[in-house]
């Protein structure tokens, strides 16, 4: 399911609210998580799973067409953990 997939089905879901209205919840929804994440939070949702991120150290990789070495910086990156709900409906 793709954003456009998702706010079509909410609003068919939401008769009481328009397609605009609906954009813009998911919208916020979706700039909540990340800021949350940027600040290096955790957003938990309760029996959907919980958002964070991972911090990854320098290394030094290779270029796959040529072979070279290349420097590659530390980071973060977002990580998503299943809530066991989510696993059970999964594993059913």
């Amino acid at each position: 399911m793709i954003r456009s997939e998702l706010v079509q089905q909410l609003a068919k879901d939401n008769s009481g609210l328009s397609l605009a209205e609906v954009e813009r919840i998911v919208s916020v929804f979706f700039e909540e998580i990340s800021e949350r994440l940027k600040e290096d939070g955790r957003v938990e949702l309760r029996g959907f799973g919980a958002f964070s991120t991972r911090a990854r150290v320098a290394r030094t990789g290779r270029n796959p067409r040529t072979g070279e070495s290349v420097k590659v910086d530390a980071k973060r990156v977002p990580y998503f953990k299943p809530g066991k709900e989510m696993r059970a409906r999964l594993n059913m």
